[in-house]
């Protein structure tokens, strides 16, 4: 057998200045793809483009539907399933938008196959390669293409304009072998989820991250832009009422509160703050001897968060994840929204500011009447709440959020419409209605 290319060997290395690894059977991947090309179309860059062989059942467990749609094998718990179907109905936003089709599969594939024939069509030209990545993900998600079917890769790759002579022992040999190395190599060196960009090497998951990619392309100019997906086109507005569920303890809240502010201010919007308490990151367990692949897909997961909040925190964060009680300045929120409404941005944004940016206490009842002196507010009438229907208040609020489905902070909410994470904001900003002005 003949040697593997180095690149296999080298997951955060490439003689491309971006490398892209995507999955055929993630929804996430299939609607990066175009906007990667696009950013390398702007860059003046080739990419360098590498399967990877998601093994969902360890982080979000496996399911399977029968023929009326209905499941009929699950090994998923509730927190699963609801991570589950709230990424479905993410990628169907977006995939809307663009005119793309992302049906939900009957079952987990097996992509190996498919990650094979793209190795193949690797070793052929970018432009053989653009073709079999557009051949496969967009019949995939319409569920018209069998990608287990080894005749329907050989099929795809040909109509893709590759040579198929030899891909049946490349497939039952080299190809397999180089497959296997890349995904071992890759977890190894922390890549676990799709898309994941690396570009200097630097890790990226997610496509929210192609305008900090861009910036490091085209040299470090100024300062480093925020996460956030690609600017939805022009639409009919749909609200002006934009609902924010914040976790005074997270610091991803933190990191959304100068955006989320920026939106509102943008779009006059009329914006009602909610208070979320127990969704802050959690600290990655060390790691241990007999780790099995979830415990390791789940701490690479954490690590690869923490990183993230610290390459984009306006200012270095000395504890990511505080033990720090919340509910004081929640149930400050609540009073606020009950009686001063208008003061409630400024509340989020001076409490936020006090703990992640100053170190100063958020979980006593004299901070938060500091807080509500700074903002003009009479804190007498709040100690009395705090005191007596307050504790009553924040529980019905975090029934009610569970209710709604918040899974985590910041959330938000335009109508009906749930959107998890800051990265959504250009297309909340789309959707809420202007002001007069």
């Amino acid at each position: 057998m003949t040697d593997l290319p180095d690149w296999v060997g080298q997951p955060l290395a490439s003689q491309r200045p971006l490398i892209a690894y995507i999955d055929f059977k993630s929804p996430y991947a299939y609607l990066a793809v175009e906007p990667t090309r696009a950013l390398a179309r702007e860059c003046g860059i080739a990419v360098d483009w590498r399967p990877l062989v998601l093994d969902i059942p360890s982080f979000l467990g496996s399911a399977k539907l029968d023929n009326s749609g209905r499941v009929s094998e699950q090994k998923r718990s509730p927190e699963q399933w609801s991570s589950v179907k709230y990424a479905y109905f993410d990628c169907r936003r977006y995939a809307n938008l663009r005119g793309l089709t992302v049906r939900g599969t009957i079952k987990i594939w097996d992509c190996e196959l498919a990650a094979v024939g793209m190795l193949w069509a690797k070793q052929h030209s970018d432009e053989i390669l653009d073709r079999y990545l557009d051949a496969v993900y967009d019949p995939f998600w319409r569920r018209e293409l069998d990608i287990e079917d080894v005749q329907v890769v050989s099929q795809t790759l040909a109509a893709a304009g590759a040579d198929t002579a030899g891909f049946a022992e490349f497939l039952s040999g080299e190809g397999r072998t180089q497959n296997a190395a890349l995904q071992q190599a890759a977890f190894k060196a922390g890549i676990f989820g799709v898309p994941t960009f690396v570009v200097n090497g630097q890790s990226y998951f997610g496509r929210e991250h192609l305008p900090r990619i861009r910036w490091h392309l085209q040299g470090e100019s100024g300062s480093p832009p925020d996460i956030a997906y690609p600017v939805a086109p022009a639409m009919d507005s749909t609200s002006d009422r934009l609902e924010v569920f914040v976790d005074f303890a997270s610091p991803l809240s933190y990191l959304a509160l100068a955006p989320t502010l920026t939106c509102i201010e943008t779009t006059q919007c009329n914006a009602i703050w909610h208070p979320a308490m127990g969704s802050a990151p959690r600290r990655p367990l060390p790691a241990a001897a007999d780790d099995g692949r979830p415990a390791q897909h789940r701490r690479l997961r954490s690590e690869a968060l923490a990183t993230d909040i610290q390459r984009y925190a306006p200012h270095p964060l000395s504890d990511l994840y505080p033990d720090v009680d919340s509910r004081h300045a929640s149930m400050g929120l609540l009073w606020v929204n009950q009686c001063a409404p208008a003061s409630a941005s400024a509340y989020v944004a001076h409490t936020l500011e006090r703990y992640w940016r100053h170190g100063e206490p958020i979980d006593t009842l004299n901070a938060i009447c500091e807080i509500l002196s700074m903002l003009g507010l009479n804190a007498e009438p709040y100690t009395d709440y705090a005191r007596s229907a307050g504790a009553d208040a924040l529980a019905r609020s975090q029934d009610a959020l569970r209710l709604r489905g918040v899974r985590g902070t910041p959330t938000y909410f335009v109508g009906d419409e749930p959107f998890l994470g800051r990265h959504h904001l250009p297309l909340i900003t789309t959707k809420l209605r202007q002001g007069d002005g």
